[in-house]
């Protein structure tokens, strides 16, 4: 009796798992939308300048203006573009060589080139044989609200407990607690690039790195703003991870530095607080994601759209994913822990045979190896995926939201900000009285 138990059980498990899979497999993909990462791009600040300065070393030889996207940028963002192409044909989303009709399809990117150029490669990846206009609404190279982390409401007392809930986070007394949690891999940085033998940081010029005081600045109508050691780190950090994903051969990539995959994560690490306490302050990210909310919610219920891609920031997704109270993920085969370059928050829609609607939420992005040997992407070699949930919102066994759940997150979110300004201006009233 006893075996017959067990062998019972074990048909009982093997059942129940095999129609697990069946339900998963029974949701038809209806559409797609996604909030894209640029690609690869130069640096944003110029030779000349500070990256010209802080160290004696030259760096690689970008292959597109300060800030624009790179060839290698333009290259990945073609071979993701073709992956998609593939998994939406398998999916039965699109057909092969698709030619959308009406408002089926939409690209929409901030105006700033890496953004556009972005778009306008991964649509050549994922429709070769259509044209496709990109959306921009603002002059070409002027920043669009909906992308960018704007301030658009702020007093001292908004200012104050946003400040106080960052000091909070941090685990310190103040905000120099970042840079002290960051003094690690500040000093790797400084090792790698050498910059104590560059006469500008020898001199002062930019301060001391480990020890200067860090300060935050909040302004309506500009993006957050931080000055100081991190802020400086930032500038340098992103550079070298750039020409690490540029340059093929390790050593010139470091300096002629050996640096093994954890200290480049230690680098990456920098780039990552300085957005944390940017963008992605509970206080804060509401209001700085306000735009982007309010249009991936209209994306998603865009009647007859089937995929949407819309570029930004990593500073657009990190504020976006804060507000939506993102839970903790790892990105396996990333330097930058968060938000790699080129990354892509994707929202599936997907039917039961019900008719009832799911949605699956997931980062795609490309690994570093991928990064850096421009791997053509497939079915068989994909990108990496993470799916990812939030705070509060039920997942069901198969990995799914259910719409009404996202819907109901997304409008309370978009909400907030009404309610940030409702509050905070009660309270400069009663300070006043």
């Amino acid at each position: 009796m006893g075996k017959k138990l067990v062998a019972f059980m074990l048909c009982v498990i093997l059942i129940c798992a095999s129609a697990s899979v069946c339900r998963a497999e029974d949701y038809q993909l209806k559409q797609v939308v996604v909030l894209s990462r640029h690609n690869i791009r130069s640096p944003l600040s110029e030779k000349g300048s500070l990256l010209g300065d802080i160290t004696p070393h030259n760096w690689f030889e970008w292959t597109s203006k300060t800030a624009e996207l790179s060839l290698r940028g333009a290259m990945l963002e073609t071979t993701m573009g073709q992956y998609f192409r593939l998994w939406l044909e398998k999916e039965g989303l699109f057909p092969e060589n698709y030619l959308p009709k009406d408002s089926a399809v939409r690209f929409y990117a901030n105006a700033l080139q890496r953004t556009q150029a972005t778009a306008r490669y991964f649509s050549a990846g994922l429709l070769p044989v259509a044209v496709v206009p990109v959306e921009r609404h603002m002059d070409y190279n002027q920043g669009d609200g909906v992308f960018l982390p704007l301030i658009s409401f702020m007093n001292d007392d908004y200012a104050k407990d946003i400040e106080e809930e960052l000091v909070a986070l941090s685990g310190g007394e103040s905000l120099d607690a970042y840079r002290d949690r960051l003094s690690g891999a500040i000093t790797l940085l400084m090792d790698v690039t050498d910059m104590k033998e560059s006469e500008a940081y020898a001199s002062g010029k930019y301060g001391n790195l480990l020890t200067d005081e860090t300060r935050l600045f909040l302004e309506e109508g500009s993006e957050p703003k931080l000055t100081g050691p991190i802020k400086t780190a930032v500038s340098v950090a992103d550079a070298l991870v750039l020409q690490y994903y540029e340059e093929p051969d390790d050593l010139k990539a470091a300096f002629w530095h050996k640096l093994t995959e954890n200290d480049w994560k230690s680098i990456g690490s920098i780039l990552a607080t300085y957005e944390e306490i940017l963008f992605a302050s509970p206080k804060l990210a509401p209001e700085l994601a306000h735009p982007i909310l309010k249009e991936i919610y209209a994306e998603l219920n865009a009647q007859g759209r089937e995929f949407s891609f819309l570029c930004g920031h990593d500073s657009t997704i990190t504020a976006f994913l804060a507000a939506l109270g993102v839970n903790d993920y790892e990105l396996p085969g990333a330097i930058e822990p968060t938000t790699p370059i080129g990354t892509k928050v994707v929202f599936e829609r997907r039917e039961n045979g019900k008719g009832e609607s799911f949605f699956k939420v997931e980062l795609i992005y490309q690994s570093v190896e991928q990064l850096r040997s421009i791997r053509p992407l497939s079915l068989d070699t994909p990108p990496m995926i993470v799916p990812i949930s939030f705070a509060g919102v039920e997942v069901n066994e198969d990995g799914l939201i259910a719409e009404k759940d996202l819907m109901d997150l997304l409008r309370e979110k978009i909400d907030t900000l009404d309610r940030i300004v409702d509050e905070y201006t009660e309270e400069e009233l009663a300070d006043a009285a």
